[in-house]
């Protein structure tokens, strides 16, 4: 396999991504919100058993909405697939994944706080399940109810101890008063259970915003990100909710208010090819802390 280099690793990806995006028939929606067979789950090793963590679940997510691989989301490498007697056919194209290798060097005296570890991305290579012989798919858990799956959201965010007020027409997190506020769920669109499952991600969103507080994870994208800063938290937050969408089994729904949101993140992705990275990162980080109230944390694989 040819070696890439760091700046090629974050130019595919983002690219991978925007193109994802681009593909949604002159609707802008995140791929992940179309509800596909795809997105209902965070990508899996299908060897490890490992959850894929931070840009590598938006890359695969992406890929498997571009080449519309269906099933399972259960990836692994060459070596992975044929450990467990699986071969990739012929002719397969591979899917790029990221990890990282950690140094030591000289702290940066200009950035407070900085230790000078740093962190080299690694590009490393994946198949999905659908291009290899000789691999079966695990039956499929059952599904739970949807009125079970949204009182596990329920649990979850009440588990947080977030301050959540319901009333008015928004959705939106204060960080002055440090509590979210929600519209009733009867302001969503749909039928009961659309309402309930669109109020669910709503509120997962502005509960990502809430990790970002200086008494929590003291979230800031600092001067590199200038203006397309709030783009850039509000993408975090997206990613956020998106990954505890899927690890909570809610079926995401698209928002009107996206695609304004989007526009800005595709030309935040366009002028820096690392800004997908940060948001990705940060997403997965406040997915973790949200996770450790309830003690629902899932294992997530190296690469990341």
């Amino acid at each position: 396999m040819k070696k890439t280099s760091t700046h090629d690793i974050h130019q595919t990806v983002t690219d991978h991504i925007i193109a994802a995006i681009d593909n949604g028939a002159g609707e802008v929606i995140l791929p992940w919100q179309r509800g596909g067979s795809s997105f209902g789950f965070l990508p899996k090793n299908a060897v490890t058993g490992r959850h894929y963590n931070g840009i590598n679940v938006l890359q695969l997510w992406a890929v498997s909405e571009l080449k519309h691989y269906p099933g399972e989301g259960l990836w692994a490498s060459y070596k992975q697939w044929a450990s467990i007697d699986a071969q990739v056919r012929k002719g397969e194209k591979a899917t790029l994944v990221i990890f990282y290798k950690e140094y030591h060097g000289d702290p940066d005296p200009d950035v407070e706080g900085d230790d000078g570890l740093r962190r080299v991305a690694k590009a490393s290579w994946v198949f999905h399940c659908s291009q290899v012989d000789g691999f079966a798919l695990p039956d499929a858990p059952e599904p739970k109810p949807p009125i079970e799956r949204l009182a596990a959201v329920e649990a979850f965010v009440k588990a947080t101890g977030a301050m959540v007020k319901i009333g008015g027409d928004r959705a939106f997190y204060s960080r002055a008063s440090d509590s979210i506020t929600m519209p009733d769920e009867d302001r969503f669109t749909g039928d009961a259970l659309q309402r309930r499952e669109a109020f669910a991600c709503v509120e997962l969103h502005e509960l990502a915003h809430w990790t970002g507080h200086e008494k929590r994870l003291h979230r800031e994208f600092g001067k590199r990100f200038g203006d397309n800063a709030y783009a850039l938290e509000e993408c975090c937050a997206e990613f956020t909710a998106a990954f505890l969408a899927a690890e909570l089994g809610v079926t995401p729904s698209p928002r009107p208010d996206h695609a304004a949101y989007i526009q800005n993140w595709i030309q935040v992705l366009k002028e820096d090819n690392r800004a997908i990275f940060t948001a990705a990162a940060k997403a997965s980080e406040a997915a973790r802390y949200l996770a450790s109230f309830s003690k629902a944390e899932v294992a997530y694989d190296a690469a990341a």
